[in-house]
């Protein structure tokens, strides 16, 4: 899953990414809220953790342009404001929560899986493409009924295979959805990736599902080439 965190401290973002990034998520960071907003629009997130006190433009402004605009992305708003009037306002203006700072993180980690679970993205469904299945909620991978050991790089490739069978998906765009944005170069750590993938979904005497299709990228399916 991957996850876009605009806050303009730093540090309280740093923080934040490396325990979503420990749980698996892909984090992309944003410290303005015009970023945030740009990257919002053009790239695709699973959910966005928005502070509302920005120094460019408050989140509340980001929050209502951005669903001006007809981005459906769950929202979880971040505040130091714990008044009824602005957990309403926050809410009204199209935040999906509302977590009042100082937070544990434990607590935000649970109010983003409900709002993942919510999500069209992960509303319970259990992927699955021959004898391989995905649970998107516990994280557990398995073929045949074994279960499979999957690094965290390995789970987001395989998830976002798993949610296009029969469909190319080309290397910019599995890089796109499993490294953060300040990458430059993908193309290797993709090709590494999917071969340390391939091994485990693969195994010896199992009819394959990861296909490469020279120049393009790469397929999940039954069927081959």
């Amino acid at each position: 899953m991957r996850v876009l965190i605009i806050e303009d401290d730093q540090k309280a973002a740093r923080l934040l990414a490396k325990g979503l990034r420990e749980e698996r998520f892909v984090v992309d960071l944003a410290h303005l809220g015009k970023v945030g907003d740009e990257m919002a629009s053009v790239n695709a997130y699973d959910a966005i953790v928005l502070d509302w006190l920005l120094p460019d433009r408050e989140g509340i402004v980001v929050c209502r342009d951005l669903r001006e605009r007809g981005v459906a992305t769950p929202i979880l708003m971040l505040t130091a404001r714990d008044s009824l009037t602005d957990r309403v306002k926050g809410l009204n203006t199209g935040a999906d929560d509302y977590l009042v700072k100082p937070y544990d993180f434990s607590e935000l980690l649970a109010r983003l899986h409900a709002l993942l679970r919510r999500s069209d993205l992960t509303r319970g469904v259990v992927l699955s493409v021959a004898d391989l299945t995905l649970d998107p909620l516990s994280h557990c991978v398995s073929r045949a009924g074994v279960a499979i050991s999957l690094t965290p790089r390995e789970y987001a490739i395989l998830e976002v295979l798993m949610r296009h069978p029969g469909e190319v998906v080309t290397r910019t765009q599995l890089a796109e959805r499993v490294w953060e944005t300040e990458r430059d170069e993908f193309g290797n750590l993709v090709d590494v990736h999917l071969s340390h993938l391939r091994r485990k979904i693969d195994g010896p005497g199992a009819p394959p599902l990861i296909h490469t299709v020279r120049g393009h990228g790469y397929l999940l399916s039954t069927a081959g080439l």
